[in-house]
């Protein structure tokens, strides 16, 4: 029944673009980069009028965070204790002011403005499903929970806690990831774990030019060690390194006493993930007149490709093909919420927005021509379940 029902949302939401795309601009067009409180309660105020207006929709709970906003909750079809979650946020990396030098536009298919990709679009999407759902007079098996958090653009302080506080309250089936596609508007399947550390080195001063022997280099320490370190990307495993800051010594003419690095990690596994921290914890110098520190940890778990995973994504594949496209599948190297639900055992599909490009950049926009289609695969997967 998901292939012919998702045919129908795709009609449903066809007739519809225009206030969809209406929908989707008004969100835009609030501006709600991470921290901006007022932005994020004004964006909140639009999506949780319409959800409210749903006849689908049980509950609407907003929650405050402080110097954020709120994040949003929106449980719908709620005749099942089971719950498909739906996931996304409403913070955006964009600061005020972005809009004024990059306004909302339609071009060539395309639709342009800060955060609709990266995922003001989506917000609007689900929303627009739900209210398809209820005009072809489709109810899911399982409930849908909706969280949007305002936090997940700097690590999901928050979001990811009340994320987690909503995924244990009831039974959850699966979750779907509203965030961005990969290219080619491939779901994601599996997203790479993300570690943030820092290394310290500390040297010896001593004078470049009279007596630069007495001194041992924090800076070349920092430069060996990153050398190293950076050689763990020719492995051939699921792990990528960066140094990708480093800052020490005090003036050309001193040999430097201290120097800096932050290291950006990404792994496939948990199993890659305790390598990368064994290693990193075991740092030796290799100058032994110095002394080397590693300090942070992991900051998201992988989100693996487990049979469950599989299993979301053929059925995905089959309703996409109903709806005449093909569907494909896709490993990422940036993390999402998704990540911390299959850290909890909740098979996950990932990457299910609209078609675009330019996340977090001055051309980030979507396709127009996907919307409908975009939204019928959604719907078909609320129903299948």
């Amino acid at each position: 029944m998901s292939g012919p029902l998702a045919r129908r949302v795709f009609t449903a939401l066809q007739t519809r673009q225009a206030k969809v795309e209406a929908f989707i601009q008004s969100l835009v067009e609030v501006e709600s980069p991470s921290g901006d409180v007022e932005g994020s309660r004004a964006v909140v105020d639009l999506l949780a009028q319409a959800a409210s207006r749903l006849a689908c929709v049980d509950a609407v709970e907003r929650v405050d965070v402080p110097d954020f906003g709120q994040h949003l909750v929106i449980k719908a079809f709620q005749n099942s204790e089971r719950q498909i979650l739906m996931v996304g946020h409403t913070d955006t990396v964009h600061a005020r002011g972005s809009l004024s030098e990059r306004p909302w536009r339609r071009e060539a298919g395309k639709i342009y403005g800060p955060g609709i990709f990266d995922m003001k679009a989506n917000c609007a999407l689900a929303i627009e499903v739900l209210r398809a759902l209820v005009e072809l007079q489709a109810t899911p098996a399982c409930g849908v929970t909706l969280v949007l958090t305002c936090d997940e653009e700097v690590g999901s302080l928050s979001g990811w806690p009340f994320i987690e506080k909503v995924a244990k309250a009831q039974p959850v089936r699966c979750a779907f990831v509203m965030e961005p596609p990969a290219s080619g508007g491939r779901v994601k399947t599996s997203r790479k774990g993300t570690g943030i550390f820092a290394i310290k080195v500390e040297g010896k001063a001593a004078h470049a030019g009279l007596e630069p022997e007495k001194g041992a280099s924090a800076i070349l320490e920092l430069a060996r060690q990153t050398e190293q370190l950076h050689s763990i990307n020719l492995s051939g495993s699921g792990i990528t390194l960066n140094v990708g800051v480093v800052h020490g010594g005090t003036r050309s003419n001193v040999v430097a006493a201290e120097a800096h690095g932050e290291i950006d990690v990404r792994f496939s596994t948990t199993t890659e993930s305790l390598e990368i921290e064994r290693i990193l914890s075991n740092l030796k110098p290799i100058d032994e007149r110095t002394k080397v520190f590693v300090s942070g940890g992991i900051n998201r778990p992988p989100m693996e490709r487990t049979a469950a995973v599989v299993e979301l994504f053929e059925r995905a594949r089959a309703i996409a093909a109903d709806l005449d496209f093909d569907l494909g599948e896709a490993q990422v190297g940036g993390a999402s919420d998704g990540n911390f639900l299959a850290a909890m055992g909740i098979p996950v599909l990932d990457g299910l927005g609209i078609s675009g490009d330019g996340a977090h950049a001055v051309h980030e926009h979507i396709e127009a021509g996907d919307i409908a289609r975009r939204g019928a695969l959604i719907g078909g997967l609320l129903m299948s379940i």
